[in-house]
């Protein structure tokens, strides 16, 4: 499987993860000048910014092992750059970074699923 049809995999299982979790989905891809967010959710009041990570296998580590200093500074602030386009003022906004990594099998069937709220 390509690294696009992988990430598209993932996200699409992230997506269907976050429903069951009661979360309201309200963007995906969300791309900025500093970055992009794959999905931001709704979670009661809090507002989600979530990375996804899957993979097939552990040759680099688990998923979410690829989710760096740099990539995480590059989320908050893209999610900093969607708060304030959305007319929210951060100082107030009830918001956190989740990561949800997915391993795959080799014909693309999620193994598991692990969802890491206030991950960063």
């Amino acid at each position: 499987m390509r690294r696009k049809e992988k990430g598209n995999l993932g996200e699409a299982l992230a997506c269907r993860w976050i429903k069951k979790k009661k979360m309201v989905l309200l963007e995906t891809n969300f791309r900025a000048p500093v970055g992009e967010i794959d999905l931001i959710a709704r979670d009661g009041e809090c507002l989600v910014f979530i990375e996804v990570k899957a993979r097939e296998s552990f040759s680099y580590g688990f998923p979410e092992e690829a989710i760096t200093r740099n990539k995480q500074n590059r989320i908050r602030k893209t999610a900093l750059y969607y708060l304030l386009r959305q007319g929210l003022n951060p100082e107030v906004t009830i918001f956190r970074f989740d990561v949800i990594a997915i391993q795959l099998d080799k014909a693309g069937h999620p193994v598991v699923i692990n969802h890491y709220p206030n991950a960063f």
